[in-house]
């Protein structure tokens, strides 16, 4: 049975081009239920480059890497891109069917004719014609974006709001609040310009890449691929990953790579001056971010829940959230404040922006107080650690000894700094690359109580 969480979208009308006074406007349909009908209405000063940016997003929002074809027409169903609008900016984002890469595109204010009226995030509904309006856009077209609506009624005589209910596969969801995880680690490797990008791109073998990891790595002033590891160069798995920004390349101003030295994920960031695309790329295309499990060990301790609330409320839909100045503002230590906004990353209210290193404000528009409770892993481990399965044994030099029953076995379990070792054959074929097993979270919850 497919895991998901059930979520009804209403949209007061189909996205769509209009003709208004002033020429061509584009109106995304949102399916927001807040007090104001939409976020933002004013124009956009790249109208064309605008178009290739949103064009790119959803490229990658309908590219298949590892889907089988019989799930491709229900998953792009589902595949509807999130915007949010908070403070100064317009950000969407959305995932590739397979949850393995994420990208998502920032509209600075340089980008913007008009100013955001109301913050929040919804979904927006991305049809055909959409894309195929977007297409025809050019530097001299004038066009006003309107992020909602407040003059479509909802219901009329002759007119009744289009619903589209439908099943949000847990996948999706718990890839948006694994992301943060990763992008969190990512380390600057090298910065290119767009034109080096670009060759770099168009010089790959077209098709598929299939075999072992791949190494991006510098040559001169531009890129080349390597099959030798190395740790200046970025690990990369399935390279036509990297396909959609190839059109978009050589209008760069400047390119920034980043890279997971953990577990080997790399992110993209591709700058424009007035607009930014990024593109986050998961370790393996066959498990996306939604395998990962990178964000349980913190889930399973409770030193963040006493700060949780102070941290949510102090949240203004600011751009930029430093993990420092908040710590200062709230009062408490860093580290703290840096576990705390994980756990909100992973309750979809935080995201990571991976140029300048910082959280923003977002809310996703899905209830995702379930996501905690709906990982496996966390869920049978609360149920160990509550059964009195796990049992201390040493504690020396820092290093914590327990063993824990589950089934007819009991594993043995330890624990340090920034480490961890089961004897589960789970953990075994692993390695603690796709986040903690039960057993080692059983014995994280014991420490925490």
């Amino acid at each position: 049975m497919r895991a998901s969480v059930a979520h009804v979208y209403s949209y007061a009308h189909s996205s769509s081009f209009e003709t208004g006074y002033s020429g061509p406007e584009l109106r995304l349909a949102t399916s927001s239920r807040g007090k104001r009908p939409y976020f933002f209405h004013g124009g956009l000063r790249q109208p064309k480059r605008s178009a290739d940016l949103l064009s790119t997003l959803m490229k990658v929002v309908r590219s298949r890497y590892h889907v089988p074809p019989a799930m491709l027409e229900r998953i792009l169903r589902e595949a509807d891109p999130v915007v949010t609008a908070g403070g100064d900016r317009l950000r969407f984002e959305g995932f590739s069917p397979c949850a393995s890469v994420h990208a998502r595109v920032d509209f600075l204010p340089d980008a913007l004719e008009g100013k955001i009226v109301a913050n929040g995030t919804t979904n927006v509904d991305f049809n055909a014609p959409m894309l195929a309006a977007l297409s025809r856009l050019r530097h001299s077209s004038k066009v006003t974006l309107s992020v909602g609506s407040d003059e479509v009624k909802l219901e009329t005589a002759d007119r009744a709001v289009i619903e589209k209910k439908v099943d949000l596969p847990l996948r999706w969801l718990r890839s948006f609040v694994e992301l943060q995880a990763h992008q969190v680690r990512m380390e600057p490797r090298f910065d290119v310009s767009g034109s080096e990008l670009r060759r770099f791109l168009r010089s790959l073998p077209r098709g598929r890449i299939g075999g072992p990891p791949h190494w991006i790595v510098k040559s001169g002033r531009g890129l080349r691929l390597s099959r030798i590891a190395s740790h200046e160069g970025v690990r990369i798995v399935a390279i036509e990953r990297l396909r959609p920004l190839e059109l978009l390349a050589s209008f760069a101003e400047s390119v920034s790579v980043r890279a997971d030295p953990i577990r080997g994920g790399s992110g993209w960031v591709l700058d424009f001056g007035c607009a930014r695309l990024e593109v986050t790329l998961s370790p393996e295309v066959w498990r996306g971010f939604s395998g990962e499990g990178q964000v349980l060990s913190i889930l399973a301790s409770d030193d963040w829940k006493q700060a949780l609330p102070q941290v949510h409320a102090s949240l203004r839909w600011e751009s930029c959230i430093g993990t420092a100045q908040l710590a200062t503002k709230i009062g408490i230590d860093e580290n703290l404040a840096s576990r705390t906004l994980a756990v909100l990353g992973v309750r979809g209210l935080v995201g990571f922006e991976l140029r300048d290193s910082h959280y923003f404000h977002r809310e996703l528009p899905f209830d995702l107080s379930l996501i905690e409770a709906l990982h496996p892993r966390l869920v049978a481990a609360r149920v160990l650690a509550e059964q009195g399965r796990v049992q201390p044994t040493s504690q020396r030099d820092g290093r914590r000894e327990y063993f824990v029953a589950s089934g007819n076995s009991e594993h043995y379990v330890r624990l340090s700094e920034g480490a961890e070792k089961c004897s589960c054959p789970w953990y075994g074929k692993h390695q603690g690359e796709r986040g903690p097993c039960k057993h080692v979270l059983a014995a994280q919850i014991y420490e925490s109580t």
